[in-house]
């Protein structure tokens, strides 16, 4: 799923253009990465794909907004870059029966809907227009593409064009409104090889996402760096078969890299474009976003890998032995230096935020 944009990006010799443009079309174009009949799970591991516990947290979260929303009529949840439906299908297996009797789960991808799928979720190539409930955006964001950038010789940062099999030149200085975010997001020393990526693309597919919530909760979950502690050469790398590669904008491989969350929260709370008219209806103002860890988050969710104790082993062996399995399953999902390292971007539009308690 990608916020429908190309970069116009300048072309260069033997097809090069800016990583925007060809990140687009590898990933989302004709025979493109995220059109493969596999999908993502057959080339990398999520949250979703980690443990079903995920989707019982994500499932806990949308009933606390329900909650917050005086439980509605139609409760939306709203999966984001959906992949195969997983996220979606999980949540609705384990909602409480009177909360998934409202639900109006939409899964938005913009490969083809998979065989077997539940037919009470719906497929989408865009999300919808008004959502009341919980829009959960889980590694999406990584996959809005992105231009990258490099600082020459003489301190000038520059576009990086690629060709179809990776390699690589510096074209123009970057110039305008991407020159103006680097400036503010990312500021680059005048230091020869240093890169970065320009999130414009992810503050405007954010803040387009945030828009549709009317009331409740939209949520990003991505791995995430924050400005002062920008990764100094960039993040860009690719996925083929479970394993890291470099980055080749052919279709074979997945094409991703780090969020800044810090400036998609920014660009959600931007003034409206174009600005409301004398009379006409006031711009939204929205609650302060917040910026947490996976692990935290997962925690406020009743997630937290503590171990069974071990007295159930004699009392209840194969409930100890499933206590024991979820309890490894969470702690890989709340692990530092990986899964739990993820920063969720927590959005409240017209309700309290409902993890509001819990630590960075």
């Amino acid at each position: 799923m990608t916020d429908g944009t190309t970069a116009g990006s300048p072309s260069g010799e033997r097809g090069r253009c800016g990583w925007r443009t060809a990140a687009a079309a590898a990933l989302y174009g004709p025979g493109g990465f995220y059109r493969r009949p596999e999908g993502p799970a057959g080339h990398f591991r999520t949250s979703v794909h980690a443990s079903a516990l995920f989707a019982g947290a994500v499932a806990r979260l949308l009933c606390r907004v329900d909650e917050a929303l005086g439980r509605p009529e139609a409760l939306d949840f709203v999966d984001m870059g959906a992949g195969r439906g997983e996220l979606a299908a999980g949540v609705l297996a384990v909602l409480p029966p009177e909360v998934a009797a409202r639900a109006r789960v939409h899964a938005v991808e913009i490969a083809g809907r998979p065989a077997g799928l539940d037919g009470r979720i719906s497929w989408l190539d865009e999300p919808p227009e008004a959502v009341t409930g919980l829009l959960f955006a889980n590694e999406w964001l990584d996959n809005v593409p992105v231009d990258v950038v490099e600082v020459d010789a003489s301190g000038v940062p520059r576009l990086v064009l690629v060709a179809p099999d990776g390699s690589e030149r510096l074209g123009e200085p970057v110039s305008g409104e991407d020159a103006d975010w680097l400036a503010r997001w990312w500021p680059l020393p005048a230091e020869e090889g240093l890169r970065a990526e320009i999130g414009l693309p992810r503050d405007r597919a954010w803040a387009s996402a945030v828009e549709r919530v009317v009331r409740g909760l939209a949520v990003a979950v991505d791995y995430a760096h924050a400005v002062g502690a920008r990764p100094p050469f960039g993040t860009l790398t690719g996925f083929r078969e479970g394993r890291e590669t470099a980055p080749v904008p052919d279709g074979s491989c997945d094409i991703t890299a780090h969020v800044a969350l810090d400036a998609c929260a920014a660009a959600a709370h931007a003034p409206a474009s174009p600005p409301a008219t004398p009379g006409g209806p006031a711009a939204r103002t929205l609650p302060a976003a917040r910026l947490l860890t996976q692990r935290a988050a997962l925690r406020a969710l009743d997630i937290t890998g503590a171990r069974p104790p071990l007295a159930l082993a004699s009392t209840d062996p194969a409930a100890y032995v499933r206590a024991l399995a979820g309890a490894g399953e969470a702690a890989e999902l709340t692990a530092p230096g990986g899964l739990g390292d993820f920063g969720w971007l927590v959005q409240p539009a017209g309700i309290p935020d409902p993890l509001a308690g819990s630590g960075a």
